[in-house]
């Protein structure tokens, strides 16, 4: 993969609802090779922002049996964001083909400068192994193993910065759970991964990263390799070779030896395995890590800059030798759809497979963040407002509810008597009854002077002097008299 854009770029015109797909991007011109994949630069045409875009043959994935690999890499990026990783920006796909659009990084992969025979300074090398350790530490936090690191996939931006890229055998560990598969470059594989083959141990867990780290930076220092293991070496063999002493050239400094040294402990638990370890060594005691992390260190080795640091033989290869090559691939697909009309090309496309947009997420991010503020200024404003005086509501006396229903019965009782003299014989009970209502009546106004205190503008003083007010739950007189009449 190849270079230079920082992950903080940002591009309001991709902030729609639209999925991105092939059509949205120009190539330009190819620039990598994997085992699986190829790598171009493209520019989204749009924004005109240049990106490496990583496709992968479906049908040959699925012959070789690596479109799981392919899938749990999408979905890996899909949750990392780091300034030394190759962050990835969309995923989608098509008939053919799967694509990941990452940053694009003009300095080419390590690789390709060390078969150019470039010196990389102590200096240099420190930096590094302070930029790719800041973003181990980061994959440690979340759960992520590489397993991969080598020279091939780290890559440098224009400034001379270290990324590290292709998560394709990268797996994210359960709490306290192990890797045990034998997964790696042999030269750059821990001796924990033979001994898990070897059945001497369970498994590994993160420190087989620091190792590789530690093997890299031995190799850029040295242009060498600190164990001559190979991919054909016996794993019996690779097991007495990773245990036997490393040769440390005379004019390195103590400091950058002892480095080298606690990366390559044979014992994972000896091993330097965070960035706080890295940060309590003799050579980067006094580096400021924050700087690091905002690329505010100046890389001592800056990348050509007169030319793309990657084999141009390359571009040769996809426009005269790939039988169906990128730019070509818009007509191509236009046949075969044109070809099978009643074929729908959903049908074709990978279930699994994460169609992803790095702005999409980010927007929701950005709401989710305003929502959860304007959610703390509702808070606190609630919490600022004091209610100064607040009269508690009580219920009446009971015996004020009484002297309310005498009142309704006393004037049901008037109303009967009120009737016309030809009334019926219940009527007549009720004349009957009026006078024992004047009587009732007399009682009433006496209970009523009784119970004046609770009269009074319709309140009453509590102990503490607070006027305490009351809600009359009787029910009313008229309504009364008019269910009985």
């Amino acid at each position: 993969m190849g270079a230079a854009n920082s992950s903080n770029r940002t591009d309001n015109s991709l902030y729609g609802d639209d999925d991105v797909n092939f059509d949205h991007f120009q190539i330009l011109r190819a620039i990598g090779k994997g085992s699986f994949g190829k790598v171009c630069i493209v520019q989204k045409r749009d924004s005109n922002v240049l990106y490496a875009m990583k496709y992968v043959s479906r049908s040959a994935c699925e012959s070789r049996g690596a479109l799981g690999g392919v899938l749990k890499e999408v979905e890996l990026l899909s949750s990392l964001e780091h300034p030394f990783l190759v962050n990835l920006w969309f995923s989608f796909q098509d008939e053919e083909d799967l694509f990941m659009v990452c940053d694009l990084l003009t300095g080419g992969d390590l690789r390709y400068h060390l078969q150019n025979r470039v010196e990389f300074s102590e200096e240099s090398v420190a930096l590094l192994v302070c930029e790719l350790g800041s973003a181990l530490d980061y994959l440690q936090k979340q759960r992520v193993v590489h397993r991969d690191v080598k020279p091939d996939n780290i890559l440098l931006d224009g400034a001379g910065h270290a990324h590290l890229t292709d998560f394709n055998i990268a797996t994210r560990l359960a709490k306290d759970g192990l890797a045990c598969s034998m997964s790696g470059t042999k030269p750059y594989m821990a001796p924990e991964v033979f001994m898990c083959a070897l059945d001497e141990v369970a498994g590994y867990t993160f420190p087989v990263d620091w190792w590789s780290l530690g093997v890299v930076a031995y190799e850029m220092r040295a242009n060498i390799r600190p164990f001559s293991v190979h991919s054909n070496t016996a794993l019996v063999d690779v097991k007495h070779i990773l245990n036997s002493p490393v040769h440390y050239p005379r004019y390195w400094s103590s400091d950058f030896v002892d480095l080298i040294t606690k990366l390559l402990c044979v014992h994972p638990g000896g091993r330097i395995s965070s960035q706080q370890e890295l940060q309590q060594t003799p050579l980067l005691r006094h580096t400021d890590f924050k700087d690091v992390v905002e690329k505010k260190q100046k890389p001592p080795f800056k990348p050509p800059e007169d030319h793309l640091n990657c084999d141009p033989c390359l571009e040769l290869e996809e426009m005269i030798v790939e039988t169906r090559p990128l730019h070509k691939k818009k007509k191509r697909l236009a046949k075969q759809r044109s070809a099978q009309r009643d074929s729908d090309p959903e049908t074709a496309l990978v279930k699994e497979f994460i169609v992803y947009n790095r702005f999409k997420e980010l927007k929701r991010k950005d709401m989710e963040k305003k929502e959860r503020e304007w959610e703390r200024e509702l808070e606190e404003a609630m919490a600022n407002s004091v209610v100064t005086t607040l009269a508690p509501i009580l219920e009446r006396p009971s015996e004020c509810l009484n002297v309310s229903s005498a009142l309704a019965s006393a004037s049901a009782s008037a109303s009967a008597s009120e009737s016309p003299k030809n009334a019926n014989p219940s009527t007549q009970v009720a004349r009957q009854s009026s006078k024992k209502s004047s009587t009732t009546m007399t009682t009433l106004s006496s209970s009523l002077q009784m119970c004046s205190n609770c009269q009074r503008t319709g309140s009453k003083t509590s102990r503490n002097g607070e006027s305490l007010e009351y809600i009359d739950r009787s029910p009313s007189p008229h309504t009364v008299s008019g269910t009985t009449s």
